[in-house]
């Protein structure tokens, strides 16, 4: 697992390297070249989403993309949406009105962020989706995770959970992200990926199915605890995120059913975490999002100075059919042994982690 991680930071600062050197020779010609690396660079606008369907919008993202473009010298404005599409719009016209020259977005929705890329691409403005693709959309590049590997995790590990608690023919139930987030779509290809061959066989049960609107938690415990009433032997929840993960443990802690019922995760939350030490939640999915934002940094960089970097990867939009220039990182599964290594990868601190009663669970699981 830790050399999981390590190679994912060596791939990313081989990732910088090569996107240094690939901007290098972008120009057509050598005085091109030359010109663009002395020239001002121009400034960065970056749009996040919200903050509640995740904390990592606020404490990972947006620290790791501001420290590498302090780092580089580049002027930028970060912003958050907080969850309404029209003040991402907003937010998008006062970024390109205000001199942007690199816009890089994680969309609501794809509606709306193929409108604000569009727009941008006709004022000249290079973009780069961030962590979702904007399906239908014209972003130069796209920046995130295999998302269809996240989701495999998932599966696996709920597969993993039922396994050692030698649960015969359990009912599952599916909690999916927002139906809007490209993202939730390929989380679920992963996992049904994993758990169809499983119902098809008879060897599992597949219970209720359902999405919850812009990953809001507090609908997804208002769903789940529906769920429960309706099929009360559920025996597994692939939840597709920890905060939805959480809000259904909170409905299974009413019951008293906490501990005894697998439920997935994603995100390596410190509240997710702490689920996992304290036997309530089965796993998560660790994204390095230092590696995510630095990648996704350096190709804004560059591009603010006037290169046109090279990736190596792409994925195809399935509205379009277009070849989408990507860099795509690896997820990692994380379950209570291996917690260390998300705290050893300076994700999230022993200090924040390990409070009050997780003190000694954090003991346990070897976290010094």
């Amino acid at each position: 697992m830790r050399k999981g991680i390590l190679g994912i930071g060596a791939a990313a600062a081989a990732l910088s390297l090569g996107l240094t050197a690939c901007g290098g020779q972008s120009g057509d010609t050598a005085a091109q070249g030359d010109g663009a690396s002395t020239a001002k660079p121009g400034k960065i606008g970056v749009i996040l989403p919200d903050s509640k369907s995740s904390a990592r919008w606020e404490t990972a993202d947006r620290k790791y993309l501001q420290e590498a473009f302090e780092a580089a010298g580049v002027e930028y404005d970060i912003q958050n949406a907080q969850g309404d599409k029209t003040q991402f719009q907003t937010i998008a016209d006062q970024m390109i009105t205000n001199g942007a020259t690199v816009l890089m977005i994680v969309n609501l929705d794809s509606g709306t962020g193929k409108a604000v890329l569009e727009k941008a691409k006709s004022q000249g403005v290079a973009t780069i989706d961030y962590d979702r693709l904007t399906l239908g959309g014209s972003a130069s590049y796209y920046v995130s995770f295999d998302n269809v590997k996240v989701g495999q995790l998932q599966g696996e590990g709920l597969v993993k959970c039922l396994t050692e608690k030698k649960v015969e023919k359990p009912v599952i139930a599916e909690l999916n992200g927002s139906p809007t987030d490209n993202n939730a779509t390929l989380f679920k290809q992963g996992y049904d990926g994993v758990l169809q061959p499983k119902y098809d066989s008879g060897e599992y049960v597949k219970g209720p199915d359902q999405w919850v609107p812009d990953w809001d938690n507090t609908q997804a415990g208002t769903i789940f605890e529906q769920m429960l009433t309706q099929q009360p032997d559920i025996a597994g929840v692939l939840a597709a995120n920890d905060g939805l993960g959480n809000a259904v443990i909170s409905i299974l802690k009413k019951q008293k059913l906490n501990g005894k019922i697998p439920v997935t995760g994603q995100d390596a939350t410190v509240q997710g975490l702490q689920n996992i030490l304290a036997g309530d939640q089965c796993m998560t999915v660790y994204k390095a999002i230092k590696k995510e934002a630095d990648a996704a940094a350096g190709l804004a960089i560059a591009l603010a100075k006037g290169e046109k970097p090279q990736v190596s990867g792409s994925v195809k939009d399935p509205e379009t059919g277009r070849e989408v220039p990507a860099v795509l990182l690896e997820p990692q599964a994380i379950f209570f042994d291996n917690v260390k290594d998300v705290v050893a990868d300076g994700f999230v601190t022993k200090e924040e982690l390990c409070t009050g009663e997780f003190a000694e669970k954090c003991a346990e699981a070897g976290i010094s």
